[in-house]
């Protein structure tokens, strides 16, 4: 019989997976990596299979069978009843006495902060915002893709350079360089040839998030539809926070507002300084910085949160993994 941990941190990504064991004193007994978890390709059984595997490696690198609390921060848990339906899937797989599910955005939310007080926005191949209070209220948006109303993220500014990059061409739309610099990324010599090779998947679905750079390269040169494009993306991300901060009260209060995922950690300076210059007008208050943190220890805290652990135990964690 093995001895029991207190927290398993989980962060299950769409393309990869971090888990964490943490000991009662907030020593992190072990660390594993997995696979992506996709339940909506794959199903939720088997999408926690994948996660089994990392989880049984932590779990014999630490000397253990189980813990006290699982800490689970999932992507495609969007919605109450995705978080109840994965949390359930988790407690049958007994790793713990208590499991708790959330997005995975209140990771990157939690790594970010010294206490359970803030705003995140998540830019990445989607984008996505979350907040939360210490008495437990929390803010967020369904985000999954435009009939939640979304725009940006990865594949959405792929897809917005592509239409003004191929209206330029044919003369649909005005001028611009994205109609030279997005072909030219994949070898090809006009936006007609590009189109032609995604349409019949020459050029694989899953390269076209390989443009965003593009995009930003572009802007970064000057080209003002692109840069028109992450203007607006600058405008997307400061309106999702400044709703999340008027929804949790707490506009008028010095608040953490945390920007996470790959095209916001990129710290584009065009799209950086944007998103200051409009956050001083909308929410003066907020106190906008990047998350270089790994989400797996938001999750390690969120359950050292939920059994009340102490300062001392949560900065004995938060110092494994920013050392």
């Amino acid at each position: 019989m093995g001895m029991t941990a207190r927290v398993l941190a989980v962060d299950a990504g769409n393309s990869k997976t971090d888990v964490a064991v943490v000991a009662a004193d907030g020593s992190v007994l072990a660390t594993a990596r997995g696979g992506g978890f996709r339940p909506p390709v794959v199903g939720v059984e088997a999408a926690v299979d994948a996660l089994a595997e990392a989880v049984g490696t932590a779990f014999a690198a630490a000397g253990v069978t189980s813990v006290d609390q699982v800490s689970a921060c999932l992507a495609n848990a969007d919605f109450p009843v995705e978080e109840e339906q994965l949390a359930a899937a988790l407690h049958a797989r007994a790793w713990g006495t208590a499991v708790q599910v959330r997005n995975d955005t209140f990771a990157i939310l939690r790594a970010g902060i010294t206490e359970p007080r803030g705003v995140a926005v998540v830019c990445g191949a989607g984008i996505n915002c979350v907040g939360m209070r210490p008495d437990g209220r929390t803010a967020r948006f369904p985000a999954i893709g435009r009939i939640s109303g979304d725009w940006g993220g990865g594949w959405g500014l792929a897809e917005e350079a592509l239409w003004f990059a191929a209206r330029a061409e044919d003369g649909r739309g005005g001028p611009t360089e994205l109609a030279r610099t997005l072909p030219a990324h994949f070898g090809l010599p006009t936006m007609l040839a590009l189109i032609e090779a995604l349409h019949l998947e020459q050029v694989p679905h899953d390269r076209r998030h390989e443009l965003t750079p593009v995009l930003f390269a572009t802007a970064a040169d000057g080209d003002p539809i692109a840069r028109a494009i992450v203007d607006r993306l600058a405008d997307e991300v400061v309106t999702m926070a400044t709703v999340a901060l008027t929804r949790l009260d707490l506009l008028e209060e010095e608040t953490p507002v945390l920007l996470g995922g790959g095209v916001l950690a990129a710290q584009h300076p065009q799209l950086g300084d944007e998103i200051r210059e409009l956050l001083a007008v909308r929410a003066p208050k907020a106190v906008p910085r990047v998350v270089t943190a790994s989400p797996v220890l938001g999750a390690a805290l969120l359950g050292l949160d939920r059994v009340d652990a102490g300062t001392e135990v949560h900065e004995r964690v938060r110092a494994h993994f920013e050392s």
